[in-house]
């Protein structure tokens, strides 16, 4: 009755009624999947969600574009925003030895070409707690890391140690690039590059765009997977830590290493990083 008041035959009904059911069973699939995704990185964005999703599509034969993911993430409430939220780590005014950008308008080619440092801020029910970071500008892979309440050069040494003891390529020259904070100024983290034959290069304007790459990675591990504000006592945080880190390295694609995963990326030299010049970076490449 009602499909003859709408002007409908029951076969159109019907066949609308059993897209609708299929559209639903689709989404649910794909929404769980992507649920499954986010308990990892529980702020990864659409694009690359889009990019990890797009295996089981071709699985079950589904046909659904970025746009209309990035609607469904909307309905359900999964898009996320970015959140801005800064912490200085870095004393530079100090009488130790400053050494010139060896990077400037360089462009990684290869894995261990240059390394870049930096600290980040990451609070706990403990209080302050600093993350010392040594990344790989050309695969993005995190080499080395320290958590500890301090930014003491000790905790900094740590990581760098991680690092050098995580060179796949060890006969290959390498630059390690930081800002000009004391830790990668005392004499004793230099020594140590210096005698593991590794160049010493440093910002020179204080320009977050002259580390664009360690800027980059402090904001993923904070917006992506809240590493800013962890709950918990200094055990909890380092197990949370260690594990995202773990999860970045080994799941997390990058746009630039054309949707690669850090470990992947750092394995080959074959492939071209992307780079977006930014015209507020006084020429400076960034790498995201």
């Amino acid at each position: 009755m009602f499909c003859q008041l709408f002007g409908y035959t029951k076969q159109a009904y019907f066949k609308q009624r059993k897209t609708l059911e299929d559209t639903a069973l689709k989404e649910r699939l794909i929404l769980d999947h992507i649920l499954q995704i986010r308990r990892q990185m529980p702020r990864l964005g659409g694009r690359k969600l889009y990019y990890l999703t797009k295996p089981l599509l071709q699985v079950h034969s589904i046909k659904y574009g970025r746009d209309k993911l990035f609607e469904l993430l909307g309905r359900e409430g999964l898009l996320i925003k970015k959140r801005r939220k800064y912490t200085k780590t870095t004393n530079s005014q100090h009488w130790m030895r400053k050494y010139p950008n060896l990077i400037k308008e360089v462009i990684p080619s290869r894995p261990e070409q240059i390394w870049v440092a930096d600290i980040t801020y990451v609070s706990g029910d403990n209080g302050h707690n600093y993350l010392h970071l040594i990344t790989d500008a050309y695969s993005k892979q995190i080499m080395g890391y320290e958590l500890c309440p301090n930014l003491e050069a000790n905790s900094t040494l740590k990581a760098l140690d991680m690092a050098i003891n995580r060179r796949k390529y060890p006969e290959r020259t390498l630059i390690h690039h930081s800002d000009r904070g004391l830790q990668y100024c005392s004499k004793l983290y230099t020594d140590i590059l210096k005698g593991n034959h590794i160049q010493i290069s440093m910002t020179e304007n204080g320009d977050p765009y002259e580390n664009a790459v360690a800027e980059r990675l402090n904001g993923i591990l904070k917006d992506e997977f809240d590493l800013g504000d962890l709950p918990g006592e200094m055990q909890d945080i380092r197990d949370q830590t260690r594990q995202s880190i773990n999860i970045y390295n080994h799941m997390r694609p990058h746009l630039s290493c054309e949707m690669l995963t850090p470990v992947q990326m750092h394995a080959q030299d074959k492939v071209k990083i992307k780079t977006w010049r930014n015209e507020k970076a006084s020429n400076n490449l960034v790498i995201t």
